[in-house]
């Protein structure tokens, strides 16, 4: 198992060094990736680790490793060159941006991130009712949720825009008690419900049982949750968008430098206490500030 973690991290290690090399060469940001690397790979993630010490999480039971492992990155192969490549902005012209727009967006992700995939592991025989685990009596949860969301949303209070974009929206104090818990809920369901179930629940779960370590399993998903967003990225962004470039090889070093640390967080809460609900919850509290003056407009004013 030591050796596994070991070239498992050793490999996380060299693709991240060489992604942000790359980008340092091409005259692209390579602070940024030192700072995701500092805050969400290193500095969350130990905290986390520290909080969930004690954590007593249950293995994640996987009949045949490798037959669903491979159905598994067969299916992200196609969801992310169909789904994420083309298709997200195909469902976005289906109406115009409003509330409208979100509802038809959050049901076909909910779809194609949670439904299929649960169905292809049903196929395939497998179990799916542990992937749900919400783990909420388990030790570490409550920890982990308050410290960690307190981070985030501080964090991102002090570094984004949307303290100020939501004050310039003129929402009533009282409307923004209910409307702020329920944003977060939306963005919890429409990001973090959405990725972590593939990610972790699924993939990374296949993964270790493969390599029969949790751990060495987290730098692996991590690795291909970067990649799977080349894509989009790639397909459909533009010059106003952060890490996009005609050179392809740029925007894969991009995705690895910058997204694979948080995706390193995400895999290590995992790991460590097995819930969906927590890692859901964490996603929802790093996205919720940023995207709170959309819901607003969309929802509430």
């Amino acid at each position: 198992m030591t050796r596994t973690n070991s070239a498992s991290w050793g490999l996380f290690a060299i693709l991240w060094a060489a992604a942000t090399g790359y980008l340092a060469l091409k005259g692209a940001d390579w602070v940024f990736p030192f700072i995701s690397l500092g805050i969400f790979g290193i500095g969350c993630t130990g905290i986390a680790w520290w909080l969930t010490r004690k954590s007593d999480a249950p293995e994640v039971p996987v009949a045949r490793p490798g037959v669903e492992l491979a159905a598994v990155l067969g299916y992200l192969a196609v969801y992310a060159l169909a789904f994420l490549g083309w298709g997200i902005g195909a469902i976005r012209t289906l109406a115009e941006a409003g509330a409208e727009q979100d509802l038809i967006v959050i049901g076909t992700k909910l779809v194609v991130h949670v439904v299929l995939p649960a169905g292809l592991l049903l196929l395939l025989g497998a179990r799916i009712a542990p992937l749900f685990d919400t783990g909420i009596g388990r030790r570490g949860f409550w920890p982990v949720l308050v410290v960690l969301s307190a981070i985030f949303v501080g964090l991102l209070a002090v570094v984004s825009p949307s303290l100020k974009q939501i004050a310039e929206l003129n929402v009533p104090a009282t409307t923004l008690l209910w409307a702020a818990p329920l944003s977060w809920l939306w963005v919890s369901l429409e990001a973090g419900l959405c990725e972590e179930f593939l990610y972790r629940a699924v993939l990374q779960s296949r993964i270790a049982a493969v390599l029969r370590s949790p751990m060495a399993a987290v730098p692996l998903a991590s690795i291909v949750f970067a990649l799977a967003h080349v894509p989009g990225l790639y397909l459909r962004g533009g010059p106003e968008v952060d890490g996009w470039a005609t050179d392809l090889v740029q925007v894969i070093a991009f995705t690895i430098a910058t997204l694979s640390p948080l995706s390193i967080f995400f895999g290590v809460v995992w790991a460590r206490t097995r819930s969906l609900l927590l890692v859901v919850l964490l996603h929802g509290a790093i996205d919720v500030l940023p995207n709170m003056p959309e819901f607003l407009r969309h929802f509430v004013i």
